[in-house]
């Protein structure tokens, strides 16, 4: 029988992968590097051998989408900033008898998923940033599932509640990353420059640091009763998809752990930004 061993919401922003790079803004997401860091240490020392990520930028219009490759090689350039992210070299082992299993109990819930394995489908950024700081070595495995962005917060609920069956039929050590933001609003073009460090409003602001205290006080069954309105509201990326199927996969108003920040919330190009590491409730581990 498999284990969930970690829940987190991360954050994948270029501007990490800019940080790394020399140049006059080499080193400006410290933070956020060592809070990825320390989600894969901790995957490793809970015993991870699978990395199950919520990517935000792979973006499905019809039903839900696992990419199934055996192995993931290749080199990535960004299509959005390609001045951010460019040939991001990475070669990763896959899970497809996870990805099977995920679509069976997708499928089981009702909804529809297919497993690619396509040889030119390869990752995007929402998974690879993260990897190279959570799996420098590789030796874990990937495995996406992309979000629909005309899916319901109920939908992805279900999603959620999938995932976790999947996990529990399968003989993995899974690690789960929402890995996306939480406010994202860009600004307009003429300013964006002007906000790489930056949140493009204040409500959006002040609404992403309240969602922050819900998270840390376990105040789960208030985060996801509101988590529709925040979506719709605070422009949410992906349709916060990843959001809703984390808290589908923990238990959703019924989970009450308190999640444990690694970063301090940070501005990146208008959006709003994270790290947190969410307990398992023995009871779904």
């Amino acid at each position: 029988m498999g284990e969930l061993v970690m829940a987190a919401k991360i954050t994948h922003v270029p501007s990490i992968w800019l940080s790394i790079q020399p140049g006059k803004h080499f080193g400006i997401r410290k933070p956020a590097e060592a809070a990825l860091e320390e989600i894969g240490r901790r995957a490793r020392e809970r015993g991870a051998d699978t990395f199950l990520v919520a990517d935000t930028h792979w973006m499905n219009s019809i039903g839900f989408h696992l990419n199934g490759k055996e192995r993931h090689s290749a080199s990535y350039v960004s299509h959005e900033l390609p001045h951010f992210i460019h040939d991001l070299e990475y070669d990763y082992a896959g899970d497809p008898e996870l990805a099977e299993l995920v679509r069976e109990e997708i499928a089981a819930g009702g909804q529809k998923a297919r497993v690619h394995t396509y040889k030119d489908l390869g990752l995007e950024y929402a998974t690879l940033v993260p990897m190279y700081f959570m799996n420098g070595d590789s030796s874990i495995r990937v495995l996406p599932i992309g979000c629909n962005i005309y899916s319901t917060i109920e939908e992805n609920r279900r999603i959620g509640e999938a995932l976790l069956r999947a996990v529990r039929r399968s003989d993995r050590k899974v690690a789960f990353l929402a890995s996306g933001s939480l406010s994202h609003a860009f600004p307009p073009n003429e300013i964006a420059e002007s906000l790489l460090n930056d949140v493009s409003s204040e409500i959006n602001r002040q609404v992403d640091m309240a969602v922050l205290d819900m998270w840390a006080e376990g105040r789960t069954a208030d985060f996801v009763d509101m988590l529709p309105d925040y979506n719709r509201r605070c422009t949410g990326e992906g349709a916060m998809a990843d959001t809703a199927m984390l808290f589908g996969l923990l238990g959703w108003r019924d989970y009450t752990g308190k999640g444990e920040q690694l970063c301090p919330y940070f501005g990146s190009s208008g959006t709003g930004q994270v790290v947190v590491d969410f307990p398992i409730p023995t009871e779904i581990a």
